[in-house]
């Protein structure tokens, strides 16, 4: 089996419509409308699979999508109860043997943090009783494995990123006693992985405990790019400095040293005395272009043309993320794609 990197051909983008409030206590209102503009551009490169709760969400999705231009008929809505919609971390990862297309279904726990998670944990079980393909539980040592796609990101090739801060650590643990042994063979058994760079801590602010679409991202099999801030007096200094030199001495899969591209970082971004995880790095590659988020900051323009040159042939578009990212996330966090 292999996971396809994020760049490779999609069938689909798989998002969750938003109604959980509480994750935008105050500033809820523009969210669907966020949602909305971030589908519209979607839906001109590929269809989207719009996970909807119910019949009455259907209804009030549709009136405002169709008020922002969307073009309903590149639309899906798999009606499907859910906590969250954070389906980067709840919702399958796909997975090719072959020709042949593989849905891995992991156990989610909220990030190991919230008790809300029943419906989120039965979201792969209920799209594959529409998709009908195989589908998978991945285990380990006896037991089902917990693992968010936010977690993890791959070149396609055999090269893995992640955190010992969310896989390694005993704070939101989500598989007790496993260690980065364990970790690497569940990675080579069920995403053909035979390379994991380790880095170290995420971002100030980071919900997930580290996860590493807020920190460094591969743009094609041999470069990656990664967030770094210039000011030595942030907290998010030191840590991102030693992910640097962490990605610069790592090799990948054939041994060979990656291309490292720095993305700045916003300045901070707080809200009710919160330090938000806004990050450059939470990017998402579609078909077609790349979605980004904004943060009506200085560095947005230089993270957008950072992010253009390095994708040449896809339309870069920045999307407004100030309220979205009070929920603790931002483009990456919120889809997950659906390889051809």
């Amino acid at each position: 089996m292999r996971m396809p990197a994020e760049w490779e051909t999609h069938a689909s983008t798989l998002l969750a419509w938003p109604h959980h409030k509480n994750d935008w206590p105050g500033k809820f209102e523009p969210i669907p409308w966020v949602y909305a503009e971030i589908i519209r551009h979607l839906t001109r490169h590929e269809r989207v699979r719009l996970v909807i709760k119910n019949v009455k969400e259907k209804a009030a999705a549709t009136a405002i999508l169709e008020c922002a231009g969307v073009d309903l008929d590149k639309l899906d809505f798999p009606i499907i109860p859910t906590n969250r919609v954070w389906l980067r971390d709840s919702g399958p990862i796909y997975v090719k043997s072959g020709k042949e297309k593989i849905m891995l279904d992991w156990r989610f726990t909220a990030w190991a943090k919230y008790s809300n998670h029943q419906f989120d944990d039965e979201v792969p079980v209920a799209l594959n009783t529409q998709d009908k393909i195989k589908r998978i539980q991945p285990m380990h040592k006896g037991r089902r494995v917990v693992l968010e796609g936010g977690s993890i990101d791959v070149n396609g090739k055999g090269t893995l990123l992640t955190t010992e801060e969310c896989l390694l650590s005993k704070t939101q643990c989500r598989n007790p006693k496993f260690s980065r042994e364990d970790y690497e063979s569940v990675f080579e058994k069920y995403l053909g992985v035979s390379n994991v760079i380790w880095l170290g801590h995420g971002i100030e602010g980071d919900d997930t405990h580290g996860h590493i679409d807020d920190l460094a991202r591969f743009v094609n099999p041999t470069t990656v790019v990664t967030v770094v801030e210039k000011n030595k007096k942030d907290v998010n200094y030191a840590p991102l400095q030693d992910n640097l030199k962490r990605l610069r001495k790592a090799r990948d899969e054939n041994g060979k040293p990656f291309t490292v591209v720095e993305l700045p970082m916003p300045k901070p971004l707080e809200f009710e005395g919160a330090r938000l995880p806004a990050s450059y790095a939470n990017f998402y590659i579609a078909n077609g272009l790349v979605l980004a988020p904004t943060f009506n900051d200085l560095a947005d323009r230089a993270a957008l043309s950072i992010l253009a040159e390095l994708f040449p042939k896809r339309e870069i578009i920045g999307i407004h993320a100030v309220d979205l990212v009070w929920g603790f996330g931002t483009l990456h966090c919120m889809s997950q794609q659906e390889p051809l």
